[in-house]
């Protein structure tokens, strides 16, 4: 499918000029932007922000547009809270790619949009597959963007023109981007398909993960047994604790190659402690260290049962070939329809279904109609998957004529057959090994 909107040239061949953008550093100027934005029925955000030295992403610049203006918020020179009251007004948010701007928003103005346009998302109904805005605006809109300085420090003062710029031009166009999407989905007759999505990407649990399940995140976790697995639980916890209270990346309180070294051979002692490998001894040896050995000591002591351990996929064995046919038709209707794999479903979706966890994705909305339907016909044997003799996979009613197969069923025994069944011995393996006791029955 063509990733070109139609009618982009209507969109595209005559944008009116941006509004000049507005840097808003004081308590007035921001009220002011405020009381225009609530009047208005949609608005474009945007957010700069860096979290390479901090826990918690620290925001930089907020970037609102409407349709008469743009406006530049500088969170280091005024609270950027008074904007709940536009995220909680009946306005909808245009965004592109919003989840971590969802996430900053929520955390600086306590509140994110109650109401998400993503313009990144939508377009994948359309064929997309993860458009940056740059791509996006010039396929769909016509019209050329800089793609800008990713690494640009947003920390410096005062902004350079050339970084508020490129800031103000990551909204001046997601107003018009939306109405040409808009357009092409509803012909598409699938509007509400990409409006039920920007509502998942809303209802998301955007917190941070429970301190107990910090130890997943560790390199070669899995590996992990027995004791190794409680002592890991707890000091990772301790260390994402720790992190959060002082705002700064878990790395920074324990690196990772310590505490795997920590976990898979506990020390007994600080002596012991600052020994192992990646330990500032000097950091270690104050109340830091007594803190670290508490919770070594706490991790060993922990009970088996208290380790939470992640989800692991465990397939019954019947399943398993089931998943990976109806995975791989997945991505096929994927092609067909146009729609971008990672939206439709992915091989997670696919297993959710056919174990029937509560909530799994391809059971609800517009995917139970275009997949979950279609493969619970397949799962309860009234459909069947086949080749259809050009590469491609098809999924048919199901006859229940089973094809003539050569060579004579087994039985149901399972094993190799003795005398006692058929006068001979037949090996279930050709190629069987010596008796499990090591002897060798055979002739030399």
């Amino acid at each position: 499918m063509s990733s070109t909107v139609a009618g982009r040239d209507e969109v595209g061949s005559r944008p009116s000029a941006p509004p000049e953008p507005r840097l808003i550093t004081d308590e007035e100027s921001l009220e002011q932007v405020v009381e225009e934005l609530i009047e208005q029925p949609e608005y474009a955000v945007d957010t700069e922000f860096h979290r390479e030295r901090t826990y918690f992403a620290r925001l930089m610049l907020v970037q609102v547009a409407w349709r008469d203006g743009i406006a530049l918020i500088d969170p280091l020179a005024v609270d950027p809270g008074p904007l709940r009251k536009v995220f909680e007004g009946p306005g909808v948010a245009v965004l592109h790619a919003a989840d971590q701007d969802l996430e900053v928003l929520e955390r600086s103005c306590g509140t994110a949009p109650t109401h998400l346009y993503d313009t990144q998302l939508c377009a994948g109904f359309m064929g997309f597959s993860t458009p940056s805005l740059v791509h996006l605006v010039d396929k769909v809109l016509d019209r050329k963007l800089h793609k800008g300085d990713q690494l640009a420090d947003w920390t410096r003062r005062p902004l350079p023109a050339s970084q508020l710029a490129y800031a103000a031009a990551d909204v001046a166009h997601l107003l018009d981007l939306r109405a040409a999407l808009d357009q092409r989905l509803g012909e598409l007759g699938r509007l509400d398909w990409a409006r039920e999505e920007c509502e998942r990407v809303l209802a998301r649990d955007r917190n941070p993960a429970p301190l107990d399940e910090a130890w997943w995140k560790i390199r070669h976790a899995r590996q992990l047994r027995g004791k190794s697995r409680a002592v890991a639980q707890i000091v990772a916890a301790w260390r994402e604790r720790k992190a959060r209270e002082r705002d700064i990346p878990a790395r920074f309180v324990l690196p990772d190659l310590p505490l795997m070294a920590i976990a898979q051979r506990p020390p007994r002692s600080k002596q012991e402690l600052q020994s192992i490998r990646g330990i500032d001894s000097r950091q270690v040896a104050g109340p830091l260290g007594d803190e670290l050995m508490a919770a070594v000591d706490e991790g060993w002591s922990l009970p088996e049962d208290q380790v939470i351990m992640p989800a692991v996929e465990v397939l019954d064995h019947v399943v398993r070939p089931a998943v990976s046919i109806a995975a791989a038709w997945v991505t096929q209707r994927a092609g067909e329809l146009g729609i971008d794999p990672a939206i439709l479903g992915s091989r997670g979706d696919v297993v959710s279904f056919l174990q029937r966890r509560a909530g799994a994705r391809l059971d609800e909305g517009w995917r139970n109609e275009l997949l979950g339907e279609p493969l619970r016909r397949l799962t309860d044997g009234r459909a069947s998957i086949a080749f259809d003799g050009r590469d491609n996979l098809l999924l048919e009613e199901r006859s229940g004529v089973p094809l003539a197969l050569s060579g004579a069923a087994v039985d149901g025994h399972i094993g190799p057959r003795t005398s006692a069944d058929s006068g001979a011995t037949v090996p279930s393996d050709a190629g069987q090994a010596a008796d499990d006791d090591g002897d060798d029955d055979g002739d030399e």
